[in-house]
């Protein structure tokens, strides 16, 4: 059999075998010309994140390092204490739930904020134009 026929009748075999053999092969042949490439997991899709997302990950928080930080407004006056983050089902980080008020579990009050609405995270948490009235009046944030 020549080399030409034997490319063809492969080439034929991961049509038929369907876009994910063939996405399979070429993540195969990438990886033998590679040796450092990931090799494939779960298929073809690779688990965790690749070096390039890393880099672009790597300025931002750890959640365990934004939980229990206090929140200042922009005055600078300690307005209330991260107490749990909420993340939309898409994965997405929508809101903090911030704790306002009370001592020793007695009398705080919850209050979920967008993420948006906070303007830094570094040095301290900032949340611009709050103060502990103000956030002591929104709705009490109940988890579901």
């Amino acid at each position: 059999m020549n080399a030409r026929y034997t490319s063809v009748a492969v080439c034929a075999a991961l049509l038929a075998a369907g876009p994910s053999a063939v996405a399979q092969q070429q993540q195969q042949k990438a990886a033998a010309a590679s040796p450092t490439a990931p090799a494939p997991v779960a298929g073809v899709i690779p688990l965790g994140v690749t070096r390039i997302e890393a880099a672009a990950i790597a300025p931002g928080y750890r959640a365990t390092k934004l939980l229990h930080q206090d929140v200042y407004n922009d005055a600078g006056k300690k307005i209330g204490k991260i107490e749990d983050l909420v993340v939309a089902p898409d994965g997405t980080l929508t809101a903090a739930v911030i704790e306002v008020g009370g001592f020793l579990g007695i009398g705080k009050h919850r209050v979920a904020i967008p993420v948006k609405q906070f303007t830094a995270l570094h040095p301290k948490v900032t949340l611009p134009g709050a103060t502990k009235e103000a956030l002591k009046d929104l709705p009490e944030f109940v988890p579901a």
